[in-house]
């Protein structure tokens, strides 16, 4: 039997199987049980480690955030000098009569009070700048996480997202917060001194701050700003114009409402929108401004008087004392003469307006191109150094002193600093004829001799003849060489610069003051080298002093705040010609003016009278390129240039008597309107007095025409000995003799 059950039931055949089996699976289930209770703590166990690693890991990067936090700007502004900040303060430049010229600094502001201000005004720019201005402790989380993203796709061209109170702090504290720097550091710093300013400031306080620091193209804050665009005060801003304004400082160069007023509108209107769409304006207000035309300041563009003059005296003090001309408060005192500079502004203006009308003009206007696209100007005149329309430059020297009196460096400042007057280097043409005339004198060549005006061939190695030509391409046969400078005759001064030698008045130009290279080349003689125009016054100013040279200048005297003395100038004089050489050099160009191609403007247009002793000398290039003219009295020498940037034509027949000396002339004009006429130079002993012919040179004989007799000044033992033989029964068998014959 296999068994019985209790109960009496016998037991089947799968019973003890099925219980061994229930027996297993029980056993199975606690070892499984207990697997999964083994590693359920083991989880746990690793949960609390990992845990306990993110709290430390935590605990480690907050205190090295913190501590980088705080570390972050070492050299940033403490709260107490956040409370002590005052702006840096500007050099103030006098000018000869006192008066102030200019300021210099980083930042030209005229505070305002935020009271004074209309709600208009400081809406617009806080909803341009920072819409949430109100409510944020410094720093906008979400607009700085939106631009930190922006950054990601769009790289360095996205939008920033600095607040108000940011940008205040990159503008007051520029050695710690450089809002040039584009990295993420000089962003985390900005940040920081941005939450400082929050905690000594109000939120008035600093909006105020930030309205008269912030930068609208040159001027700094919204007052000087208004001011300069709209000739009104800040607390006078239309809707409209407190929106053009807050619509500068994103690009302040970009935005110009001077220089691009189509962009200038066009943020000016994106302003309004926004204003509207923040509830700070009406959409009825916000609509009507949009279509309010731009309206600037009548004179708006003069930012300030005698900007190239200014500019050059900046260059002076920065290379002296660096960035300090910005911050210290020094008092510059100039030699410019301001009613003489505004008479050279607007003569020399109304002479490029005539060029631009004259029937043979075929270049470009001013204001044709006034009206381009600024980008296109910018790129087409190389930063401004090649203004595509007719430019024009003016300098006047103090004859004894050098003092620069005014300075005309060319047509637009707002749209070209290039100086013309100390920059730009042109040929001069026939006004470099002088140095080589006077060379002559010196070798005792006289005034009186005689130079056959004709075809004339130069040898060239290696390349065509040189042949000089005259301006009108015709030859005159004998001039006396008082008579071919006062008529610009070009063959007459090459054939006299071979005779001197290249070398020779190579040298006297340079001891007179040109200090561009002078080549030893024939065509130097008619003036084919460039130089500056400065220094072609500065030269100029040895004929006026009789042989003495003066070298330009600018600045008198730099004082400190308090007015110590910081450095004073000394004029520069140095004898470089011998005063009886210098005299019939003088003279000479004396007839140039009174006798010669500078006559129509000086003593017929503008009617200078002969008891005002001129003297001076016109000057063109080949193909009319350069005109010019520097006329000279004992009291101020006075220099021209008018002529295209990238030399070109100016017109058919430019001259420098008929395009260049009218300007010189009208200045001089008007500088003894009031003025003593002075004395002529004084002739100084020993020179000599003889009556010759023209036609030779020579004595004159009672058969000379009265037309062509003289009195010339001489050397002595220049003058001649010989009597005219070109006249009279025996004339017609008689050559000229001597140095006068024709070569």
């Amino acid at each position: 039997m296999r068994g019985v059950r209790s109960g009496g039931e016998s037991e089947r055949p799968g019973d003890r199987r099925g219980e061994t089996g229930m027996i297993r699976r029980r056993r199975t289930a606690r070892r499984s049980r207990g697997a999964k209770q083994g590693m359920a703590g083991k989880r746990r166990n690793v949960r609390r480690a990992l845990m306990l690693a993110v709290l430390i890991c935590g605990g480690l990067g907050g205190g090295v955030a913190w501590r980088g936090w705080t570390h972050l700007c070492d050299a940033c502004p403490s709260i107490a000098q956040i409370y002590a900040f005052e702006p840096k303060e500007a050099t103030k430049l006098f000018a000869a009569d006192g008066s102030l010229l200019a300021e210099l600094a980083i930042e030209r502001r005229t505070p305002i009070r935020m009271e004074a201000l209309p709600r208009h005004v400081y809406n617009a720019f806080i909803a341009v700048e920072d819409k949430r201005f109100w409510g944020h402790a410094g720093v906008d989380l979400l607009r700085t996480t939106r631009a930190f993203f922006d950054f990601l796709m769009q790289g360095y061209g996205a939008a920033g997202g600095s607040s108000i109170t940011q940008q205040l702090a990159g503008n007051m504290f520029e050695s710690s917060v450089n809002r040039r720097d584009i990295s993420v550091r000089r962003k985390l710093r900005e940040m920081r001194v941005a939450i400082d300013l929050e905690r000594a400031y109000s939120k008035w306080e600093i909006l105020e701050a930030y309205l008269n620091q912030i930068n609208f193209d040159g001027v700094f804050g919204v007052q000087a700003a208004a001011e300069r665009y709209f000739g009104k005060t800040a607390a006078q801003l239309n809707l409209p114009e407190a929106a053009l304004l807050a619509a500068i400082p994103r690009n302040p160069a970009g935005y110009n409402p001077i220089r691009r007023p189509e962009r200038a509108i066009g943020r000016r209107n994106l302003v309004l929108q926004l204003m509207a769409a923040q509830g700070l304006v009406s959409i009825e207000d916000a609509e009507a401004a949009k279509a309010y035309p731009l309206e600037l300041a009548r004179g708006a563009r003069i930012e300030q008087d005698a900007p190239y003059f200014v500019e050059w005296v900046r260059q002076r003090l920065y290379d002296r004392y660096g960035t300090d001309i910005y911050e210290k408060g020094f008092r510059v005192y100039t030699t410019l003469d301001p009613e003489l500079q505004a008479v050279a502004d607007s003569a020399l203006l109304a002479q490029l307006e005539w060029v631009d009308r004259h029937p043979a003009y075929r270049g470009v206007t001013f204001e044709e191109v006034r009206a381009w696209p600024p980008d296109s100007l910018y790129q087409v005149s190389r930063g401004g150094a090649e203004m595509p329309y007719v430019q024009g430059m003016f300098v006047a020297l103090d004859a004894a002193t050098g003092d620069v009196r005014a300075m005309v460096g060319g047509r637009d400042f707002g749209d070209s600093e290039f100086n013309r007057a100390t920059q730009a280097i042109r040929q001069p043409g026939s006004v470099f004829k002088p140095f080589v005339y006077a060379t002559a004198i010196a070798s005792g060549i006289p005034a009186s001799e005689v130079i056959y005006d004709q075809p004339y061939y130069l040898e060239n190695v290696g390349g065509d003849p040189y042949a000089p030509r005259n301006f009108e391409n015709d030859f005159k046969g004998p001039l006396t060489l008082r008579r071919a400078l006062a008529r610009s005759i070009n063959v007459v001064a090459v054939k006299l610069g071979q005779r001197v030698g290249e070398e020779s008045f190579a040298q006297m130009a340079e001891r007179m003051g040109i200090a561009s290279s002078v080549p030893r080349v024939p065509s130097a003689a008619i003036g084919s080298m460039d130089v500056r125009p400065i220094e072609i016054a500065a030269a100029y100013s040895t004929f006026a002093n009789l042989g003495v040279r003066v070298s330009p200048r600018s600045i008198l005297r730099v004082e400190s705040k308090d007015g110590r003395v910081l450095w004073e100038s000394r004029v520069q004089r140095e004898r470089v010609l011998e005063r009886d050489i210098a005299w019939v050099a003088q003279s000479m160009l004396r007839d140039a003016v009174d006798r010669g191609t500078g006559t129509l403007a000086v003593r017929s247009r503008y009617a200078i009278p002969f008891s005002v002793p001129v003297g001076g000398k016109t000057g063109t290039t080949n193909d009319a390129t350069n005109t010019w003219f520097v006329g000279f009295t004992p009291d101020i020498v006075t220099t021209t240039w008018i002529g295209h940037d990238r030399p070109r034509r100016i017109y058919p027949g430019a001259t420098g008597g008929g395009t260049a000396a009218p300007v010189g002339a009208a200045v001089l004009a008007h500088y003894y309107e009031t003025r003593e006429h002075p004395d002529p130079w004084e002739r100084p002993p020993g020179l000599i007095e003889r009556t010759v012919s023209e036609t030779t040179g020579l004595l004159s004989t009672r058969w000379c025409p009265l037309d062509v007799r003289y009195v010339e000044i001489y050397l002595e033992g220049t003058e001649p000995t010989e009597m005219c033989d070109a006249h009279g029964p025996w004339s017609a068998q008689v050559p000229v003799r001597g140095n006068s014959a024709p070569r």
